[in-house]
């Protein structure tokens, strides 16, 4: 760097930060005796660091790269020239010249002055850099956006029709019909870890876009649940208990409690955010949120109440005087909970893992048409932290046994187990069975493919009222979703357009199936869903 402080003896700030200097610092500096602040941190400065400027009450030099160890003795000192002319020779006739004049001569005045201009030059472009600097700063602060799930709104949602038929045209639409996709946002990470965007570190943001949601106060579902007793107890999964509660306008809504202990809330605004990212998911196959409650440090979700319950009770719970599930029914629950986990998975941006995905997390309505409940609650839960029993259950695939590790793929292998449990009948893990039969996959994988075992393995319920098809294809469609390698599974879309299909055979073969029944002389065949 050139020297250019020897003649600035007056100056008492020389900031020089940030400015990519290399080379020893200049000399001159160290004989600025009035300078009480230098800052020349985050350079390339090289070299030793003078003496004298260590002794600055305000001194910066960090972010160079200075050469440690003593610095080498001083060059010795020399006088400097003198700013007089000498004297010039006597002539011959003993007089001296006339024109010997003292003083500082106009060329140094110049350089003096070209020197000032220079550094009031450098030091005003700096300011002016960390001026705009500041400001964009300032800037990027305030408008720093926060995304979040915006709302998608569902026209004219045509539900499934119970009937020996499938209405396939409600069925073979995309996913993404009346939805728009939620806005992208950045959230790979879990809710609870800290973004850090610079060395300070950054407080997370609360959406400040409204909740559509409903706001109870906890008298209200206390009056509503008869104080949570358990006559209306009736349910308690991975998350908490469910409970069914009645108001006054007879409205009967579901009130899940959550349990803390699994989802640990370190502030109301945790819960809030939580309440903001699944109340934005829409979708006729979801369980959609109603409402929620967060006074007294309670946390209460409220969503709607599907009378027929789960799919798992009305597989495994039902008696001999309840009425089994239709094969066109099983069909129709699986294509409707493929088309939740389809739009969590290709239509919300970024996508949502289940992670929960199992039989007694799809509510049926009064017309059997399933709902997918918990969507977006394990988002809030680091996949190290999300333990359930369904690990243990045959319900999860091999690798979350494995690594931990949920994602889409480890959802439709949980659908596959769904459909097995349609197709069968049977629970995903049962330890009263022989220990080759204890876990259905295990016991069905080898005989997905042989039609004389699909029939031994069918539902005892359905008493032979399906199509021999029909039967295959479907078997077909969730072998693929079981296989061991999680790269083998298909994505929940092409589950999807496979079960449309067997769909719509299934409704070319109504009157062969309607034949059978009549020739088999079996009135039964009305008890039937």
């Amino acid at each position: 760097m050139t020297d250019v402080f020897s003649n600035l003896g007056s100056l008492t700030t020389v900031d020089l930060s940030f400015n990519s200097l290399t080379g020893d610092l200049p000399e001159g500096l160290s004989s600025l005796s009035s300078v009480k602040t230098l800052n020349v941190a985050n350079n390339r400065f090289t070299g030793w660091i003078p003496s004298q400027l260590k002794k600055i009450n305000s001194l910066q030099t960090d972010g160079n790269s200075w050469t440690t160890g003593p610095a080498p003795p001083p060059p010795p000192f020399t006088a400097p020239p003198s700013n007089r002319r000498k004297s010039p020779a006597k002539k011959d006739n003993g007089s001296s010249s006339s024109d010997g004049k003292s003083g500082i001569s106009g060329g140094a005045v110049a350089g003096i002055v070209i020197s000032l201009l220079v550094v009031g030059a450098i030091i005003a472009f700096f300011v002016i850099k960390r001026k705009r600097k500041s400001k964009r700063e300032e800037h990027f602060e305030q408008h720093q956006p926060f995304t979040s799930f915006p709302s998608n709104e569902v026209k004219d949602t045509k539900p499934f029709e119970e009937s020996t038929t499938i209405d396939v045209d409600s069925l073979a639409s995309p996913a993404s019909v009346g939805l728009k996709p939620p806005a992208k946002i950045e959230r790979n990470k879990s809710f609870d870890d800290d973004d850090d965007f610079s060395s300070k570190p950054v407080a997370r943001k609360s959406s400040t876009k409204p909740i559509k949601a409903v706001v109870y106060s906890v008298a209200d579902l206390q009056i509503a649940t008869d104080s949570f007793s358990m006559d209306n107890l009736v349910g308690e999964g991975t998350f908490g208990r469910v409970y069914r509660s009645q108001f006054n306008d007879g409205k009967v809504l579901a009130v899940k409690k959550l349990d803390c202990t699994v989802i640990p809330f370190q502030s109301s605004e945790d819960f809030v955010e939580l309440v903001s990212n699944i109340s934005i998911l829409h979708h006729p196959n979801l369980n959609e949120l109603v409402g929620y409650c967060m006074e007294h440090g309670q946390h209460l979700l409220v969503y709607d109440f599907h009378r027929n319950g789960s799919l798992h009770d009305l597989l495994h719970l039902s008696d001999e005087y309840s009425k089994p599930l239709s094969w066109n029914s099983r069909i129709k629950i699986a294509l409707g909970s493929a088309r939740a986990l389809e739009y969590l998975h290709e239509v919300c941006s970024p996508s949502v893992v289940h992670k929960n995905f199992k039989s007694s997390n799809i509510l049926l309505d009064s017309e059997y048409n399933p709902h997918v409940s918990d969507a977006g609650l394990a988002s809030f839960i680091p996949d190290a932290e999300f333990q359930t029993a369904e690990q243990s259950a045959g319900c999860t695939a091999p690798e979350v046994d494995m690594t931990g590790q949920y994602t889409m793929k480890s959802d439709v292998y949980s659908f596959g187990v769904v459909m097995l449990e349609l197709l069968t009948g049977r629970k995903p893990f049962e330890s009263s069975k022989p220990r080759s039969e204890q876990s259905l996959v295990r016991w069905a994988s080898p005989q997905l493919h042989d039609i004389d075992a699909l029939d031994r393995m069918v539902d005892p319920a359905l008493k032979g009222l399906y199509p021999a098809k029909s039967l295959s294809r479907f078997a077909d469609v969730l072998a693929l979703c079981v296989q061991a390698e999680p790269e083998f599974r298909p994505p929940m879309s092409e589950v999807v357009q496979a079960l449309v299909r067997l769909v719509q055979r299934a409704n070319m073969t109504k009157k062969m199936l309607d034949g059978d029944a009549s020739r088999r002389g079996d009135d039964q065949d009305q008890d039937f869903i």
